[in-house]
């Protein structure tokens, strides 16, 4: 049933992507003059998980080498790399510029001076998830090397906004802005049919099937993505060659807990942490949450960070957050 199993993947860049040609165009356009050996302005995606801004993102990457061999475009999960350090080193490691920097004892200047004498071709550098750096002045530094075309992607521009300094703010207020919406069910359904035609063997799962999935993922691509992959995998075991109805049932809880686990592994030590304060109490208010975190750590962030982690939580539904400033609670979600 399977033909290509990297087609069910939720990191798999198509050659064409589903209803997303107007950000694909506008991102292009951003970047164009980059081919033409001016600079492209800092852009700033934004929108839920699972509306296909990293995905967009790498697409229209990948069609700019293809079309010139004067651009790089190097990707960096700030997710994994969200300290100063991490994120700096990724960038110089893409560039094969890390033989002698030492994790421990490289200075932070002589990071930045190694990244702006970089003389290569113009750079386009993806900085995803970038609102989980602990330190966004790296962004001030990128933002002032010419060498360098960013592509911020964030969850939400208030919370990125909201974290960085007004001298970098006033830098990035007139960079470019594409946002992301939730797909629609008939959106999510030509998503879905493009990976099934690609990945699946023909006739392999049906109309009603297809919007079934997409209807249980609520406009959120990676988790429908996943919950085919999860069907066409049962599928593939009990020996059908066809996705029924009640594979599909039976896959969406458990592709559902297999996005959760994935967004558990990337937490960082500290949301590691609070997340298991809220898993303990179920319910939570933000003073009781703060001071049990900081009973845990001997290295606690400041409160503005740790709200900043709740809400980054809270956008891959590990978490719940219900009420204003005043009232605030945090839940551990039933997945049911």
């Amino acid at each position: 049933m399977i033909r290509d199993a990297r087609v069910l993947r939720t990191d798999f860049v198509p050659r064409e992507v589903e209803h997303r040609d107007h950000e694909v165009t506008h991102l292009s356009g951003v970047l164009r003059p980059l081919t033409d050996g001016e600079p492209a302005d800092t852009v700033i995606v934004t929108g839920p998980t699972g509306t296909g801004k990293t995905c967009v993102t790498r697409f229209v990457g990948e069609r700019l080498r293809e079309e010139t061999l004067d651009v790089a475009f190097q990707y960096v999960n700030c997710w994994r790399h969200y300290t100063f350090f991490r994120c700096a080193y990724a960038v110089l490691d893409g560039m094969n510029e890390t033989m002698d920097v030492h994790r421990q004892s490289t200075p932070r200047d002589e990071l930045l001076a190694r990244l702006e004498e970089y003389d290569g071709p113009p750079r386009v550098l993806v900085l995803d998830e970038v609102d989980q750096l602990e330190d966004l002045s790296l962004l001030y530094d990128l933002h002032s090397m010419p060498r360098f075309a960013l592509v911020l992607i964030a969850n939400r521009e208030a919370e990125l906004f909201g974290r960085i300094g007004e001298r970098m703010t006033s830098r990035l207020r007139g960079s470019e802005r594409i946002r992301f919406e939730k797909y629609t069910l008939d959106q999510l359904v030509a998503v879905l049919e493009a990976r099934a035609r690609s990945g699946l063997a023909e006739d392999a799962v049906g109309a009603a099937e297809l919007e079934r999935i997409a209807d249980a993922a609520a406009g959120d691509a990676r988790v429908a993505i996943s919950v085919l992959r999860s069907a066409a995998r049962r599928a593939d075991r009990e020996g059908n060659d066809r996705i029924t109805a009640e594979v599909v049932e039976a896959a969406i809880p458990d592709a559902r807990e297999a996005v959760h686990r994935e967004n558990l592994e990337n937490l960082t030590r500290h949301q590691e942490i609070l997340y298991d304060v809220v898993e303990d109490a179920g319910e939570i208010a933000p003073g009781a949450l703060y001071e049990r975190y900081e009973g845990r750590v001997d290295d606690a962030k400041a409160d503005r960070t740790v709200r900043n982690y709740m809400q980054k939580m809270a956008h891959y539904d590990l978490i719940e957050i219900e009420g204003s400033t005043r009232d605030r609670v945090y839940r551990h979600p039933d997945r049911g």
